[in-house]
């Protein structure tokens, strides 16, 4: 930006006029804020140009009185309440509307020619740098800003004042940011969505009824005390103290709405939580703290600085109220802490720590392997049908989903479901690494970690792979042909080759796994914020066709198991479907899974006989196995584990101090991560859910 002149003050101020029309008022306040900003690189040069435009104000009288009646003319002429209560809120709850709006503010250009003090505001102050010097702004600069400022309107026949003379403009048009913040409050505190799910306490204390009233207290003690100052007679001190009772009552009583409003939060298990209720929960206390700052800026110790903090806040909001970033992460991130607590829950039961518990997961590993075998025949069952690209998905991600659910239900285990749902149990662990003897409990969590990931491999990849084997036998046996020919065969072989993609299909592969979680935990909440559990048991409709007990086992059996469901039958379906939609768009986009790919090397090995063993491609396909176990694993883990730690709030923590110790823990006990020991006792042993 190209330097100023010296000169520019002078002009800028013989240019002020109060008697210009809406426009070049408003494109001279603009044009103001431009030179502050200038070329400046640091808060203090902007302090010292608002300094500079201070000493010639104040320095011509004619101009001091132009700009104190200059900011009153302004203040008549646009609605201050709109920038000082409800600036920087979102309108509305709606994701798709208010990424619409925000999208609309980014895109589409401001005008001048307003009476919202708003959009005056964001074309005046439209820099973040803006709110650096707002709060840069020391006491004896805003005296000097105030002092020049001060004064009250002339008379306004198109507009005529809601307030006494004995109370300025700028007072008026807090005291009614105020009343519209309230008003807001009060209206969130007696919306059904909170007060149902308030404690009984926070209900009975009733804290939003009496609200409005605390305020009418706060507002006429402080008409009084004005009314007293502005005649002749010194103002009294018992006026003083009735305003300051007044004042702490409605503090108090805001306090007490913010805190009936956080009691929400300890229901969300039994209620769920959806984004319009995360959205009224911020907005309420996004509004407390908005009155908190209007009240400083009204009856605060220094008004003016309280101003400026308020300005330089707003500026903030501002470049927030634009982002699209903010709004995605202040509509997910609850609820990612809720989906983030539900899988830490459910990603204890697969950890193990004892030997029992070591070899009860290689047992239901193998179970799980045995079942994915029949899934690799439908597969290709499947295939041979030839059905076009879309139904060859379809129909494959419904063998995937159904065989995924069956593993469930037989209380079976597939390796790859555990890293999303154990990394949020691993990231609630984090928040108290600071305690005495934390970080030797992580570090064994991580050896326990490693080694229920290695038994779940093993147990699927080496049960599938002979399952695989010998159903292919019985098939010839019955059919006198292959399972799958050669040809397929060798796709098989070109298509796991190590030598190939095999590796990021597999990390892609390990996305579709941690979104499934997102949706399992999702699905839940989704299931408990409708109280469907409570439905299905009592409803008279679903009572009547499966009678009271029968509901009630159904109701039950829903409740454990809908996670479940949501996450297998959204992975199958994303294992077959996602592949056919990508070659529509021509991607190429493939999935790796390793149980299932490990399932469709021994078909392809099958069909080809003993020979097989002579090919090199068999070979790279086998040491593929271990890449695509290791990619699925670790990007789902990764994925889940920064969501986990973003939602528990865990701050930044000491990577190389947790990272030393467990390498210490690896160069002495290296088989901790491969292999329980005997000595291992039950003590603290948690019960494993299967699924």
């Amino acid at each position: 930006m190209p330097t100023r002149s010296p000169q520019e003050p002078a002009l800028l101020l013989a240019t002020l006029d109060e008697q210009a029309g809406l426009i070049d008022r408003h494109l001279w306040l603009v044009r103001l804020f431009e030179w502050i900003r200038g070329d400046c690189t640091s808060a203090q040069a902007a302090v010292a140009r608002v300094a500079q435009l201070l000493d010639g104000a104040q320095g011509d009288p004619d101009v001091a009185a132009r700009a104190g009646r200059w900011w009153q003319t302004l203040l008549t002429t646009i609605d201050g309440t709109t920038l000082l209560a409800d600036f920087g809120f979102a309108s509305r709850s709606a994701f798709v509307s208010e990424f619409a709006e925000r999208l609309r503010l980014k895109i589409l250009p401001g005008t001048p020619e307003t009476v919202d003090a708003s959009e005056l505001f964001s074309l005046a102050l439209s820099e973040a740098f803006d709110a650096s010097w707002l709060a840069a702004l020391d006491e004896p600069l805003l005296s000097r800003l105030a002092s020049l400022l001060g004064g009250e309107a002339p008379a306004n026949p198109t507009r005529p004042p809601a307030h006494g003379p004995h109370i300025t403009l700028w007072q008026h048009t807090l005291l009614e940011a105020i009343t519209f913040c309230t008003s807001q409050i009060r209206a969130s505190g007696f919306s059904p969505e909170l007060r149902l799910r308030m404690s009984a306490a926070a209900s009975e204390a009733e804290p939003f009824h009496a609200l409005a009233a605390d305020f009418d207290a706060v507002r006429a003690a402080f008409e009084s005390a004005s009314r007293q100052r502005a005649g002749p007679l010194v103002p009294g001190v018992q006026l003083d103290l009735v305003l300051d009772g007044a004042l702490q009552q409605f503090r108090e009583r805001l306090d007490q709405c913010r805190h009936g409003a956080s009691t929400v939060y300890t229901h969300l298990d039994e209620h769920g939580i959806s984004v319009n209720l995360v959205f009224r929960l911020r907005q309420l206390r996004a509004r407390v703290l908005r009155i908190r700052a209007l009240l400083d800026c009204l009856l605060g110790s220094n008004p003016a600085a309280s101003t400026a903090r308020l300005l330089s806040h707003l500026v903030i909001v501002r470049q927030e109220r634009r982002s699209l970033r903010a709004l995605v992460a202040s509509n997910s991130s609850l609820l990612a802490a809720k989906v983030a607590e539900r899988s830490s829950e459910t990603g204890e039961h697969y950890i193990t720590r004892t030997y029992a518990q070591y070899r009860d997961m290689l047992r239901r590993a193998a179970g799980g392997g045995l079942l994915t075998a029949l899934t690799t025949a439908l597969k290709f069952m499947v295939m041979t049908l030839g059905l076009s690209q879309f139904w060859n998905g379809f129909w494959s991600g419904f063998v995937y989903a159904g065989s995924f659910i069956a593993i469930q239900l037989l209380h079976c285990t597939l390796a790859t479901k555990q890293p999303a749902m154990t990394a949020p149990a691993m990231a609630a662990k984090l928040k108290n690494l600071d305690e005495p003897g934390s970080l030797e409990v992580f570090v064994d969590e991580v050896t326990h970690l490693v080694r229920s990931q290695v038994a779940a491999a093993l147990g699927n990849v080496g049960a599938v792979f002979p399952a695989v084997v010998v159903l292919s036998a019985l098939f010839q046996l019955a059919t006198q042909a292959p399972m799958i020919d050669a040809t397929a065969a060798t796709h098989v072989f070109d298509s796991l080759s190590l030598l190939g993609p095999t590796a990021f299909f597999a990390a892609f592969t390990g996305v579709l796994l941690f979104a499934a979680s997102i949706i399992a935990g999702w699905v839940e909440n989704w299931f408990v914020m409708h109280r469907l559990h409570s439905a299905l048991r009592y409803n008279p409709r679903i009572t009547s066709v499966l009678g009271t007990t029968r509901a009630a086992r159904w109701a039950q059996f829903m409740r454990e198991n809908i996670s479940g469901f949501a996450s297998n039958i959204s992975l199958g379906f994303m294992l077959g479907l996602i592949p056919a939609f990508a070659a529509f768009f021509g991607l190429g986009l493939e999935v790796r899974h390793v149980t299932l790919s490990a399932g469709q090397l021994a078909a392809a090995a099958s069909a080809l006989g003993w020979d097989v063993l002579r090919q090199p491609g068999f070979w790279w396909c086998v040491a593929a196995l271990p890449v695509i176990a290791a990619a699925n694993l670790s990007v789902s883990f990764y994925l889940a584990f920064r969501l986990a730690l973003r939602a528990h709030n865990v701050g930044a923590l000491d990577h190389a101090r947790v990272n030393a110790a467990i390498r210490m823990r690896w160069r002495k006990r290296p088989l901790n991560f491969l292999w329980p020991s005997r000595e291992a006792t039950d003590s603290g042993q948690i019960g494993q859910k299967n699924g």
